[in-house]
């Protein structure tokens, strides 16, 4: 049985609110897809505190201190990006829990060395200084890549508030 983003959400806002814990999300192929999936959730301004937008690498730079040297060498699309874009959230936020994501949603935009449906996707559990990384090989189209991200990182969230409960 498949579970649902709303589903997935109230989980997450009910493990970061036993743990009076605010969370943040850096976006790029989402869009905005995971701050809005929690958002649909009533009640979640008390869990949830703001999320970035970073679609372009300047925005990346300008509002998480991404390194645009780190985004030459490696690609936007990358561990080390990801990496830096949920750091520099939970750094600007102030929250205890982020989220980024940066892929290739497509249609266009792949490459042999990163194909559509290439996602990366971080968790930063700053309490704790723990970060869970991970690539995602995702299929479909644009719509089907953004919605699996979505998914993905509410499970990585809760996931990385379930390994360390306090």
């Amino acid at each position: 049985m498949a579970v649902d983003t709303g589903i997935l959400a109230r989980q997450l806002g009910e493990a970061l609110q036993a743990r009076g814990m605010m969370m943040t999300t850096a976006e790029s192929c989402t869009g905005g897809g995971i701050a809005a999936a929690i958002t649909d959730i009533a009640g979640s301004s008390a869990w949830f505190d703001r999320g970035f937008v970073t679609y372009s690498n300047a925005a990346k730079t300008d509002m998480l201190g991404v390194d645009p040297a780190l985004i030459e060498r490696h690609g936007a699309v990358s561990r080390e990006v990801a990496e830096a874009m949920v750091r520099g959230a939970c750094a600007a936020s102030g929250c205890g829990l982020g989220v980024a994501v940066t892929g290739v949603a497509g249609p266009g935009g792949g490459s042999p060395e990163k194909p559509v449906g290439t996602v990366w996707l971080a968790c930063c559990l700053a309490a704790h200084d723990r970060l869970d990384c991970r690539l995602l090989q995702l299929d479909g189209d644009r719509a089907a890549v953004r919605r699996q991200t979505v998914m993905h990182a509410l499970r990585a969230c809760l996931g990385l508030l379930e390994q360390h409960p306090t």
